[in-house]
């Protein structure tokens, strides 16, 4: 077997992440050697691999829903948005420049087709199925001609394609007809057919418009999925999807000790790797929200900064919301803050930035003992080490070169009183590490809480995986499906018009 298959989607969020990770986890248990892709990918969310090379953290997710090892060839080019206008380019992992929108789809982009194809073939070659996701809509006729994601892939790979729609916004049959008919005759060719998303209610009630959707188009739906809470993997943008995320909704034991913990998350501009406080949310007892006022600080028995592609930028928004002399008094009461990366340099004393915001010399908020300066060459690796007693692994992906003059060490960071600092992504997905951190967090901030002593953060990933896999293999056509993956799309399916425009 030498499958494949695209799964596009008729919006962005139409849910394809999260079926692509299900299709490939349904695929492991059948017994198949199977990999993600996705060509390009927009995530401030991102991950970094044992060889050191930055992709996103949906690909990785998607890797270990494979029980792979992710690697650069999973997601051959990554794009960090560093605000309206331009993104920062990481191809195999690396980061390579500076672009704005225009100049990228201008000519860059068709550029990477080749690079793009050529790890698409080497995964081909070395698994039995390649399960790749879109970006967007495959339908967007304005980027068609540059696409190495959508239909591009899908023509130069001779991929079939999936597309799915998340009917929860309604005007799904819409959509999908849209979707098809806007594409070139030889583009709909490789469409073979629909998967509909997040559906609530009687599947009997849709049953009519699926056949008369299959009587428009040709094609038929593969499959019906029902609406699941928290059934999200780490998805790639948006605080929108942060606040339904995964872990912090599926997760409704009551907690340990006598108090909740309350966390607030300062949602700064450009926010990066918020997934990190997903593990805190994992806890019983533990309330996750995202602040963005200084009154939202009062009652929180920790505040965490996280990342950010903007550091300077993140920093002045935390001046102007009145948030900067919020956390410099929550500091110098005691109570419990936690920066990391972005938010970790946004403590310190100062930072020399001529990279990323070129503003030269930005005064910090001063909380804790470190200077940063920001070089050229990105940091991109996986450290281990200790604290709190407790054995810690976690990934670092920054600019960023902290000069840390006093305080106590914490993981590469610093520490002072019950403010702590480090450059260290998903740290609290250690588990020893994070109930020790909850302890001395809740001890500070006067809380009888306990955490629960056998909450396993990689235990919840692996059961949300198996969860999407169960949704593919219950509620998807799994015959049709593995056809299509070993043998294309179906011959003959019909031309809809209009299709693209000249």
């Amino acid at each position: 077997m030498n499958g494949g298959l695209l799964v596009a989607g008729t919006t962005s969020d139409a849910g394809k992440s999260v079926v692509t990770a299900g299709i490939c986890r349904w695929l492991v248990r059948q017994g198949v050697k199977v990999a993600p892709f996705k060509a390009q990918n927009m995530s401030l969310n991102s991950f970094v691999t044992r060889e050191g090379a930055e992709i996103g953290r949906a690909q990785a997710m998607q890797a270990q829903a494979c029980r792979v090892e992710p690697t650069a060839l999973m997601n051959p080019v990554l794009l960090k948005p560093g605000g309206e206008q331009s993104s920062q380019v990481v191809l195999l992992g690396k980061p390579v420049g500076e672009l704005s929108a225009r100049g990228y789809h201008g000519g860059r982009q068709q550029k990477l087709l080749g690079t793009v194809l050529d790890c698409l073939a080497e995964l081909r070659g070395t698994y039995d199925a390649v399960i790749c996701e879109g970006a967007g809509s495959p339908a967007e006729i304005n980027l068609r001609r540059t696409d190495i994601v959508n239909m591009g892939i899908a023509r130069n790979a001779r991929l079939p394609v999936l597309v799915v729609g998340d009917i929860d916004r309604g005007g799904v049959f819409a959509s999908f007809f849209g979707t098809v008919a806007l594409l070139s005759p030889k583009d709909q060719e490789l469409v073979a057919g629909f998967l509909v998303n997040k559906f609530r209610g009687d599947v009997s009630l849709l049953e009519p418009g699926l056949d008369m959707l299959h009587g428009l188009t040709g094609r038929q739906t593969y499959g019906v999925l029902p609406f699941r809470h928290g059934l999200g993997i780490d998805e790639e943008d948006g605080l929108r999807v942060s606040l339904r995320g995964t872990v912090r909704e599926s997760n409704t034991a009551p907690p340990v000790g006598e108090d909740v913990l309350r966390v607030a998350v300062c949602a700064v501009p450009l926010m990066s790797n918020f997934t990190d406080v997903d593990a805190l949310a994992a806890e019983p007892g533990v309330v996750v929200r995202f602040v963005d006022r200084p009154e939202e600080l009062a009652d929180a028995d920790l505040v965490v900064i996280p990342g950010t592609r903007g550091t300077v930028r993140a920093l002045e928004w935390l001046r102007e919301r009145g948030l900067a002399d919020a956390l410099r008094r929550r500091a110098a009461e005691q109570r419990p803050v936690l920066g990391i990366c972005g938010g970790f340099q946004i403590l310190g004393e100062h930072i020399e930035d001529e990279v990323e915001s070129r503003r030269g010399r930005v005064e910090g908020l001063g909380v804790l003992p470190l200077r940063v300066r920001f070089a050229p060459e990105k940091i991109l690796t996986r450290p281990e080490g200790e604290a709190l007693g407790e054995r810690v692994v976690g990934y670092e992906i920054h600019h960023g070169v902290a000069e840390v003059t006093g305080g106590e060490a914490f993981l590469d960071g610093c520490r002072v009183g019950h403010t702590w600092g480090t450059h260290w992504h998903g740290s609290l997905e250690s588990d020893g590490f994070r109930r020790a951190f909850l302890r001395e967090v809740a001890a500070a901030a006067g809380r009888r809480f306990v955490p629960a002593p056998d909450t396993s953060f990689a235990a919840l990933r692996e059961e949300q995986l198996d969860r999407l896999g169960d949704l593919i293999e219950q509620h998807a056509d799994t015959d049709a499906l593995w056809r299509l993956i070993e043998s294309g799309a179906p011959q003959g399916l019909p031309f809809i018009p209009p299709g693209a425009p000249a």
